[in-house]
């Protein structure tokens, strides 16, 4: 059970640790580059690896960034495969025979 002191670190399979907490206290706006340069030696946990934060904004330098939420939306778009946990993996099952849909038969 989490409490009130409790801190959201995980989000879209990444580890942020103590960066979450730096994101959401920093002065926005601000870019890429500023972030690099106080927080760049953060490490991001993923689930194949780690990447430190100046690693993933070398790929962004000098964005504009309003927001801790356009931060980690950053993070998100710069990470690589690392973050997939297992690639062409999908946790949805295929419909049951007779509940699929039919293709309409079409020529072109």
């Amino acid at each position: 059970m989490t409490g009130p002191d409790d801190e959201r670190t995980r989000e879209l399979g990444v580890e942020f640790g103590p960066l979450a907490r730096d994101l959401e206290d920093h002065q926005y706006p601000t870019t890429s580059d500023e972030l690099v340069e106080q927080y760049g030696d953060a490490v991001l946990d993923l689930p194949n690896g780690e990447q430190q934060l100046h690693e993933l904004f070398e790929l962004v330098p000098e964005e504009r960034i309003d927001s801790a939420a356009d931060a980690r939306a950053a993070i998100f778009n710069t990470v690589g495969d690392s973050a997939i946990g297992r690639k062409g993996y999908s946790d949805r099952t295929p419909p049951a025979i007779g509940e699929r849909e039919e293709w309409p038969h079409e020529s072109f």
